[in-house]
Order: C-alpha cells, then structure tokens, then sequence
C-alpha cells in the first residue's frame, strides 16, 4: 500500500451477543474486498473465536491474533487468505488465551500496522463492555453497532454507543434480524423507532435469511449466495462504508405488501 492513503479500523459491535456481529463482519469484509479493497477480518473473541468457522477457515490455522501482536510471528503470517474472495484475509482468534492477554495500547499499536497493509480491518468485537470489548476500540476509526429490533438489545446498545462517543468514534447502526410481518403488525420495534432513541445514523437494514444458517455451516460467505436477501444488504452496506452515499437503504418488506396495495386500490383487498 505504497503511496496510499493509510487503512481505515471499523469495530463491530452490540453490547450483547447473539445479535449477529460475526456474521455481519464476515459478510461486510467479503462484500469491501469484492468491491476492489484489501481487507482484513479480525477476531476479538480471544478465548472462544468462531469467526474463523462462519468463514470456512478454521482447518487452516496456524497463528493467531495474540501471536501476532506479540510479536510471535509475523502479520503475514497470521493473515489467512480466502481463496474464494481475493484480498479478503482472516487474522483468528487465540482459543488457549484469556481476553486480559492483550491491552489496548498493544491494539494501538497493531492497528497502526495493519492500516499500513489492508484498506478496511474490520475488528469482530466480543460481547459485553469489559476487557475484550476495549481492546477491540482502541485503534477503532469507526464502528458499527449491530442491533437486533429487541428492546433488551436496544438498550445494550445503547449503553455501547455512549461508551463508543466517550471514545471520540463517531457509531453506525445495523439493524439485524428484522421481520417484516412482525414489524408490520406492531410485534416488533421498527427501525424508525429504533433510530429515534439511539440518536445515531442508521447505515443498514438486514432482515431475518435462512441462508445465514447455510452460509455459517457452509462456509460460504453471505454475499456470494445468490437470492440472499441479509447478503443484498450487507453488499449495500459494505458500498456505503466504501463512500456510495448513493446507495439507498432499502427497508425489508413483507412478500405480499405490494399486493395488498394494489388489491386495496383497485378495491380488490380484504
């Protein structure tokens, strides 16, 4: 990367688990490096690490994150190459270490390399607000806050988004999970309400896919699913970060929506 302008650190986050970060690192990292950019996901789930398998990696392990702050290797070393995705490179977590092995001046520092080798480092960061989470900020330029359209997951993130500000890091948010019909009926929470009480600048909407379990038993990446409705949204998502402002965002629906407007107009609907 002679000669150009330095790499950019994202951290992905939540607050809680199980709303979908790691699912939504590895898809927005394949769709940046499908779109021409060098990029690296990184796992900060020191100790547990599944980043690795939802990218159908883990059989090619060698180094480790740790290995590679610390010095033990070098960060070529650790890098994993996708084979499918060109320029798309893993750097897995450490399944033997415990998450106070690394601090955030050590992050510091190994952000600044990595920013010297891949345009995009996406930092996959573990659940909760402790130790895991703010090795995962510390050399962070930007984050994304995953959230599911949950009141609990709402108010965790929330509570990672006042964290993230103290930070200076300015946070986008990702809805992730939505179902329509849910939505529609008043069962669960809409992005404009879940805009309006976090006071942060929505960056996507991604709705509930099967194909998401098929990509993180498969290994194959979301985006290159074809019909994948989360891997359209993540790809929109990933053109966004990449500076498409003219991307829209294009709010989930239900099948027969269209339907049922034009049955009502034309005096058809129940």
């Amino acid at each position: 990367m002679e000669g150009k302008a330095e790499g950019k650190v994202i951290v992905i986050t939540s607050g809680k688990g199980g709303v979908g970060k790691t699912t939504a690192t590895a898809s927005i990292g394949a769709a940046l490096a499908l779109d021409g950019n060098r990029v690296a996901v990184v796992d900060m789930d020191i100790g547990l690490r599944n980043l690795d398998v939802v990218m159908g990696l883990e059989n090619r392990i060698v180094f480790n994150v740790v290995d590679a702050v610390k010095g033990r290797c070098k960060l070529k070393q650790a890098a994993i190459r996708d084979r499918r995705i060109k320029n798309l490179y893993l750097i897995p977590a450490s399944q033997s270490d415990n998450k106070d092995v690394l601090s955030p001046d050590e992050m510091v520092q190994f952000g600044e390399k990595m920013r010297k080798e891949f345009d995009y480092i996406l930092m996959d960061s573990p659940a909760g607000i402790e130790q895991g989470f703010e090795n995962s900020v510390a050399s962070a330029d930007e984050a994304l806050v995953v959230c599911m359209p949950e009141v609990s997951s709402v108010r965790d993130a929330d509570r990672v988004i006042g964290l993230l500000y103290a930070r200076s890091i300015t946070p986008k948010l990702v809805v992730n999970r939505i179902i329509p019909e849910m939505v529609e009926r008043g069962d669960m929470l809409s992005h404009e309400d879940m805009v309006e009480v976090l006071s942060i600048e929505l960056i996507g909407l991604v709705q509930v896919d099967d194909h998401v379990i098929i990509s993180t038993n498969t290994g194959v990446p979301l985006v290159l699913q074809k019909g994948s409705k989360a891997g359209d949204a993540f790809r929109r998502i990933a053109m966004r970060i990449n500076g498409r402002k003219d991307i829209p965002i294009e709010v989930p629906q239900t099948e027969g929506r269209f339907w049922k407007k034009i049955g009502s107009k034309f005096g058809l609907g129940k």
